[in-house]
């Protein structure tokens, strides 16, 4: 417990990005299992010294990589708390007050997502088991046996466990229909390549077009497709509208943000993780799907060695998912929601999208940088450019953009490739949501991000002349 509360109290001392370049390090920790038992301290020696540091520096307050986890500390008493007292809570009559406490928890998320009461829930592991639940709860509702003809719509700039929950739930790879998107990366809903062309294509070709995936967020570029539009043609054409809001979803619990996600409490099911808006641990999700009995009808089950489920007032996980063995994972939502409150969840989520907001502003002015992708949320993509600089040219350069701040060590920013035109883009990305980034550790990310763009295009100019 030293060792971690140290490794809490300095986390903002270490550099945002530790050495990955671990491969050496990696092979000489390889071990046969030990026959016999060795003193704690020199096992937390080098866990806490050595291999830690050497990783993606997640719980840093200049993190702005990825998608940020913060990871209130709450939630690690609430993991000790239950693992210590291992209870199974995978059927409520194991353990129904502890149940009843995540039962607890997928309510207050439901009203946060403005979803009806007969809506069910399911904490997951996090946004990828989510999505499969959802893939498949839609495949049993209006595929059942017949799989198929079944064909899913999304988005180019979906996140890879959509496609993988696809092939996972038995959708063939070529009955998955990746829509192109528009200058804002959202998915294109109407106009040539759009849904509803496609929709009508495969119709007419004797396919049955079942599920859509809009994405509340992006993981590229934070895109928000056009969920109500989405909506629309998901209740015209009988199709279930899943909504993947892993990244953005909890910017609808801020009542002054939720006309940015205009459309996300209409949705059939909707992903979320809350180790990313609830600034959580990694490893927690959940899953809302708006008529429950879909979600128990793709779920349920016994056996002769359970004990017969609950009545409908009660809730019951093993009924609403696929897991009977499983962690308490209700009691890191519930402390820290109970400890701070609501509202100052709420003030921290849209603290985020302002200094996201903030950054952007000042980047736009920042000679040779571009904003491909103004913040929708709090997310915002950018690459470096000059003069008569090709395609390859400005990748390049917006690749070493973003190594050489990350290497400054105050912050940590990470890039991607998205199609644009005749060839793919690199972009360099920053995303606001860790709880522990404050003004402070934005302007040092502007500061570094002008600083190191000045110095490449200095040497860009040095060599042409």
């Amino acid at each position: 417990m030293a060792r971690v509360l140290e490794h809490v109290a300095t986390v903002g001392d270490a550099p945002s990005c530790g050495d990955v370049d671990a491969r050496e390090l990696c092979r000489s920790m390889r071990e046969s299992v030990p026959e016999h038992g060795t003193d704690i301290e020199s096992l937390l020696g080098p866990l806490f010294d050595e291999w830690v540091p050497r990783s993606f520096g997640t719980p840093h307050p200049g993190y702005l990589a990825f998608i940020p986890g913060g990871g209130l500390f709450p939630s690690a008493l609430a993991d000790l708390i239950a693992d210590t007292t291992n209870r199974f809570t995978g059927v409520w009559q194991a353990a129904p007050a502890l149940v009843q406490l995540e039962a607890n928890v997928l309510d207050w998320i439901r009203d946060w997502m403005q979803f009806p009461e007969t809506s069910r829930g399911l904490l997951t592991t996090g946004g990828s088991m989510a999505n499969l639940t959802a893939v498949v709860c839609a495949r049993e509702k209006l595929l059942g046996d017949d799989i198929g003809a079944g064909v899913i719509y999304t988005s180019s700039q979906v996140h890879l466990c959509v496609t993988k929950a696809a092939r996972l739930a038995g959708i063939r790879a070529h009955r998955v229909r990746q829509l192109p998107v528009d200058a804002q990366f959202r998915m294109r809903i109407d106009g040539p390549g759009g849904l509803v062309e496609t929709l009508a294509a495969d119709r007419a070709a004797g396919s049955k077009p079942f599920l859509l995936v809009s994405s509340a967020g992006t993981t590229n570029t934070g895109a928000v497709d056009p969920l109500d539009r989405a909506a629309d043609v998901a209740e015209a054409e009988g199709l279930w509208h899943h909504i993947d809001g892993a990244y953005g979803g909890f910017f609808h619990m801020v009542p002054e943000l939720r006309p940015l996600l205009a459309g996300l409490s209409r949705a059939d099911s909707l992903a979320l993780d809350p180790h990313k808006g609830l600034f959580l641990p990694y490893g927690t999700g959940a899953l809302l799907v708006r008529d429950g009995e879909d979600l128990r009808a793709a779920h349920a089950d016994t056996a002769g060695y359970l004990p017969a489920p609950p009545d409908s007032e009660f809730y019951d996980p093993s009924q609403y998912g696929p897991e009977l063995s499983r962690d308490f994972r209700g009691l890191r939502v519930w402390l820290p929601v109970k400890l701070y409150g609501a509202a100052r969840l709420r003030a921290a989520v849209a603290e985020k999208r302002c200094l996201a907001l903030h950054a952007a502003q000042r980047l736009a002015d920042v000679p040779g940088l571009v904003m491909d992708a103004p913040p929708q949320l709090s997310l915002f993509a950018f690459h470096l450019t000059w003069p008569g600089a090709s395609r390859a040219e400005e990748n390049a350069a917006t690749s070493a953009l973003v190594e050489r701040v990350t290497a400054r060590g105050r912050v940590m920013i990470t890039g991607c490739v998205v199609e644009m035109g005749a060839a793919p883009r690199r972009l360099a990305r920053v995303c606001v949501l860790s709880f522990r980034t404050r003004a402070m550790h934005v302007d040092q990310a502007i500061e570094d991000i002008s600083a190191e763009a000045a110095e490449i295009l200095a040497a860009v100019r040095g060599s042409s002349a």
